[in-house]
């Protein structure tokens, strides 16, 4: 449903892109209001991993005022001022810690206090990216906008898996005053592929062959390519079993792609899984994104467009792949929230094939947001 604008306030109604609605409402400082949640399940209103959200913006802000109605159906939030900080936060086990630290990457250049946040709950799951994933090609999509990139860090202290979670990350970011604009618009040539193959309380040889297996797929592409085997035991495995391999792919261009596959999943623990199959099956969807192009990660496009928007006001092009579906509807949300539009052409890929890919590209001025939450030294 198209936003609706009543006295100042953002309306929307159903529950998809509840996340990024939040997200940016408090960025841009405009109350908003998302109605008919669920209203046609069986189970109406939000969900237990969406309140969970609610009260991690509310640890990163001041003066935040929400209201829920007694069903769940309905929701109005109007912004306060984002603090950060040291904090810690518990997330729920329905999603992996990346749906709530993705958010937190959006809002932590911005706040007021340098951000230092412990994150608990599943690092590795299927429904989200890993947090190796994000470490790999999230991370250093961000540092290519804010300053004092070096300060960025992110950690993996212990892995953990549904349904009883247990992992444990910690995340630090400077404040910033200002965003860079960027130009990003030749994704280069890949140069080598690295990767992690986690197993956890499971048998160590199941990581083994599962690198056996991806490397016999990549291996027919280039020769660079080294997957690290990590086999968390005791206290740093987390509370239920599991494996999976995240492969990422660096550029001459310094970009960073990635894929990844991990063990299915239920709410009473993982299915039977071959972990050759599993390799082979991340290997290619590594393949299938490096096709895409492109110089952001699929499933950070949201991030690189809310960074361009914010930018300096000056021009901030980037080529892509084909858009996601969380992609498109997140360029009409900024349009909503800040009143900026985006430019799309069809980029020509340096290749001529016969089935050649769609690369567009994305073209901006950034709104020039300051942080004004940022202490004056």
């Amino acid at each position: 449903m198209p936003a609706k604008f009543e006295n100042n306030v953002v309306t929307y109604e159903g529950c998809n892109y509840f996340r990024y609605r939040l997200l940016l409402s408090t960025l841009s400082g405009k109350p908003v209001r998302i109605t008919n949640i669920r209203v046609d399940d069986d189970d109406p209103g939000l969900r237990e991993y969406e309140v969970n959200f609610v009260r991690l913006l509310d640890k990163l802000t001041n003066g935040t005022k929400i209201e829920l109605n007694e069903t769940g159906t309905s929701i109005f939030l109007i912004p306060g001022l984002l603090v950060g900080g040291d904090l810690e936060h518990e997330c729920n086990l329905d999603r992996s810690i990346t749906y709530y630290l993705e958010a937190v990457m959006m809002l932590a250049p911005f706040c007021k206090k340098a951000v230092t946040i412990k994150l608990r709950g599943i690092t590795n799951g299927v429904l989200d990216p890993s947090v190796d994933r994000l470490k790999a090609s999230g991370i250093p999509l961000m540092k290519q906008f804010i300053l004092g990139e070096s300060d960025v860090e992110l950690k993996i202290f212990k892995r953990g898996v549904a349904p009883l979670g247990g992992g444990e990350v910690l995340f630090k970011c400077p404040v910033n005053r200002y965003i860079k604009s960027v130009q990003l618009q030749d994704c280069g040539m890949v140069k080598r592929v690295r990767g992690v193959a986690c197993s956890i309380r499971v048998s160590p040889a199941i990581a083994n062959r599962m690198v056996e297996s991806a490397k016999g797929v990549l291996l027919k592409f280039l020769p660079d390519v080294y997957i690290h085997t990590d086999q968390t035991r005791g206290a740093s495995s987390g509370k239920s079993p599991g494996f999976g391999l995240s492969l990422v792919a660096e550029t001459t261009s310094g970009i960073f792609l990635s894929g990844e596959a991990f063990s299915p999943l239920t709410e009473k623990g993982s299915l039977p899984c071959v972990p050759e199959d599993l390799g082979r099956e991340a290997a290619l969807h590594l393949l299938d994104e490096i096709y895409r192009g492109g110089c952001v990660d699929s499933p950070f496009q949201s991030l690189a467009a809310l960074f361009m928007a914010l930018g300096k006001k000056d021009v901030s092009k980037m080529t892509v792949g084909p858009l996601t579906q969380a992609m498109t509807q997140f360029l009409r949300d900024l349009r909503d929230f800040f009143g900026i539009v985006f430019k799309l052409d069809t980029a020509k890929s340096d290749e001529s094939t016969e089935d050649e890919q769609l690369l567009i590209s994305l073209t901006c001025v950034g709104i020039g947001y300051t942080n004004i939450n940022r202490r004056v030294i």
